[in-house]
């Protein structure tokens, strides 16, 4: 057996949520079977959802908060708040990424958006020209699983709110695949409140499942994020802005 570091994310703010039980979950059967695993806890973290310019300890203008700008900085030069290089750091160590989130809204918590909007960042999750077949973390893989309040019925293509697969495109193609991960089949827990807790416990053993054989698939490491901005000139975002 390949051992593979696994990264598991987790969105929610209350520890005792189902939630947070799938992460524990996934990460004991991951770890059982020989795996390194890291959870990374948002909200038990403190990690902030608010991009801003606490997300940096230096600034490239001190007139203006260009986000891109200010995230190549930082990359250059070592200068991102703990938080966002603690997550990055797990990110880069990562063969693959499992992100734990309810569904609020139509979309992700906050918490798991603002993961997306620091850590996945200009000159480290992606640079100009590197981008999906191209991405910086091809060669890796990840998996999405939500929990849901809205029964499978109602998120079916005749129910009220129509499948949930469009809802989670911003982050399965425009983040993780953007990226150059290889993303797995979406894990839904659907109609979390009116399930009994044999339901809940069926659906742990598949995701710790669906985990554990993600585990087995080929992953090619490469180190491209540490290098990305030197291929391409300073400011590059701003001529295609």
């Amino acid at each position: 057996m390949t051992v593979r570091n696994i990264l598991i994310v987790v969105a929610h703010p209350d520890p005792g949520s189902f939630n947070h039980a799938l992460a524990a979950g996934t990460a004991d059967a991951l770890r059982q079977a020989g795996h390194r695993v890291t959870v990374s806890d948002l909200a038990g973290e403190g990690f902030r959802a608010d991009v801003g310019p606490h997300d940096v300890t230096e600034r490239a203008d001190t007139g203006r908060f260009h986000v891109q700008a200010e995230q190549a900085n930082a990359a250059r030069r070592g200068a991102y708040a703990e938080d966002i290089r603690r997550e990055q750091a797990r990110v880069a160590e990562a063969d693959n990424v499992i992100l734990q989130f309810p569904v609020w809204w139509g979309g992700p918590p906050a918490l798991m958006k603002g993961w997306v909007d620091r850590v996945l960042s200009y000159g480290f999750a992606y640079v100009d020209g590197r981008r999906f077949e191209t991405g910086l973390f091809r060669g890796r893989r990840a998996m999405i699983s939500v929990t849901t309040g809205g029964t499978l019925e109602r998120f079916s293509e005749e129910g009220v709110y129509g499948p949930i697969d469009p809802l989670l495109m911003p982050i399965r193609k425009l983040a993780l695949e953007y990226m150059g991960f290889e993303v797995a089949p979406l894990q839904v827990a659907y109609g979390v409140p009116r399930t009994s807790p044999e339901a809940r416990a069926a659906h742990m053993a598949q995701l710790a499942q669906a985990a554990l054989q993600l585990a087995t698939l080929p992953v090619e490491r490469t180190d491209a994020w540490r290098t990305a901005l030197d291929e391409v000139p300073e400011g590059a975002w701003a001529r295609k802005a």
